[in-house]
């Protein structure tokens, strides 16, 4: 895309030779008369570089009124480069138009091979700041978390993680818009980064949001951006998530969670890939793909009227649902000693081996918090394992609860029913070993028999 310049002079000669000379060179030009069009064109629409005179009457040598115009544009769009020009240099207006805000500063009449060279290097410098203040906020929103984003990378052992994988593959090569269903804590987050860095997307930003922690007050500066002096706390110009991800991938987490207030101000955006900072009339183009994941009944949140339908077909091109971990049990091994590795390497510990009835319990508990869980639990078991073996009573898994409420609890099974469904489990665990099953529910050999008696489960 070219670069536009601004040209502000009061000379029209000035004004057509710059411009013949600088279309010639491939830039876009657009031209002003005066100190306030500058500012009218500035607040509409993206300048990547103004070149301005400093003196716009035909009596007036002192450059006030460029150096007026210097200290407005510091205020309102501080990043812009600018270039001045006067007939009348001396040191001290060139030193002047400096402290105001110029980039750097060229005599009439200009020698266009200097002209040329001071804008490319201006642009070059304008770039490299505007790169080097995304990934400074990028590296914020990160927070140095960082997840496997090839194929080989991701544990994938089972068939419905295997299939997973290759639909979002070939998804990647598109450019549409994705939402990822599932339980929480079942990597949607790790996914929507696999199909960015398999994507054509993959060498710019990748920046995620959760939708769930932005406030409503703030929901348009965080996602838009806002421009110095916007409202009462904005003490400085901030890019938004959308011009942070430009030509890369933006990731709504917790989509449900967008306030019902703001959803329209979303759905706009998507329709017309434009946007406007807060405080600020100038549409930017907004050239990123959506990916958004959920672990919400979207269709019973539509009918809430808690979100909207058009915003939730706009964002579901392609609905994919994420399996949590006890539909994948062939991948727990292998998701424990990743994670294991991981924490041992961490805080600089032995790595432990997974016993045999260490590794059965795993495979037997239903994981209602998915990998997430098993991610805080490898790391815990790390510190409260001995001898460099991890044993199934280091894990302290509740198994039998686990399957009763998973099975049991459907929002109207009582307490009697949940806890006859629990002796029962934990005794096939256990193989009909009533002390062991007695000792793991916490309970007296007596203890038990009388509850089984209760219910008349002999």
């Amino acid at each position: 895309m070219n670069k536009t310049i601004l040209i502000a002079d009061d000379d029209h000669n000035v004004l057509a030779g710059l411009e013949f000379l600088l279309t010639e060179e491939g830039y876009d030009i657009v031209q002003a008369n005066s100190p306030g069009e500058v500012v009218s064109i500035i607040n509409r629409q993206t300048i990547d570089l103004l070149l301005t005179d400093m003196n716009f009457k035909q009596d007036t040598t002192s450059g006030q009124e460029g150096i007026t115009l210097l200290s407005t544009l510091n205020q309102s769009d501080p990043d812009l480069p600018v270039i001045v020009m006067t007939g009348w240099a001396t040191i001290d207006v060139a030193v002047e138009a400096l402290k105001a805000g110029a980039n750097d500063f060229v005599q009439k009449p200009w020698n266009d091979e200097r002209l040329l060279s001071l804008i490319q290097t201006q642009l070059k410098l304008s770039m490299v700041q505007k790169k080097a203040s995304r990934l400074q906020q990028q590296n914020k929103l990160l927070n140095g978390a960082k997840h496997p984003t090839k194929m080989e990378e991701i544990i994938a052992i089972s068939c419905v993680m295997k299939e997973l994988l290759e639909t979002l593959s070939e998804l990647a090569k598109s450019d549409m818009n994705i939402l990822l269903t599932g339980d929480n804590g079942t990597g949607k987050s790790m996914l929507a980064q696999f199909v960015h860095h398999a994507s054509e997307r993959s060498h710019q930003p990748f920046v995620s949001v959760n939708m769930g922690a932005i406030s409503e007050n703030l929901f348009e500066s965080e996602m838009f951006g806002h421009n110095k002096g916007a409202f009462t706390d904005a003490k400085e110009n901030r890019i938004g998530r959308f011009e942070l991800a430009e030509e890369g991938t933006l990731f709504l987490d917790e989509l449900a969670n967008i306030p019902f207030n703001q959803q329209a101000k979303l759905l706009r955006v998507l329709e017309e890939r434009k946007f406007e900072r807060v405080g600020s009339s100038k549409t930017v183009d907004a050239d990123v793909r959506i990916i958004s994941a959920t672990n919400a009944d979207l269709g019973e949140v539509i009918e809430q009227a808690k979100f909207r339908q058009d915003l939730y077909f706009r964002l579901n091109t392609i609905e994919i649902r994420v399996p949590s971990l006890n539909e994948r049990t062939n991948d727990i091994p292998a998701l424990a000693d990743y994670f294991l590795d991981k924490y041992s390497q961490k805080y600089n510990k032995p790595k432990p081996e997974l016993s045999s009835s260490a590794l059965k319990l795993l495979l037997t508990y239903s994981w209602p918090g998915n990998i997430r869980e098993l991610s805080h639990l490898m790391e815990r078991v790390l510190f409260v394992c001995k001898d460099g073996s991890i044993e199934a009573s280091h894990l302290n898994l509740n198994v039998g609860l686990s399957r009763a409420v998973s099975s049991v609890d459907n929002g109207r099974a009582t307490i009697d029913e949940i806890e006859q469904s629990v002796l029962v489990s934990r005794l096939e665990f256990y193989q009909g070993n009533v002390t062991q099953t007695a000792k793991s529910l916490g309970l007296s050999r007596s203890g038990y028999y009388r509850r089984i008696q209760k219910y008349g489960l002999e």
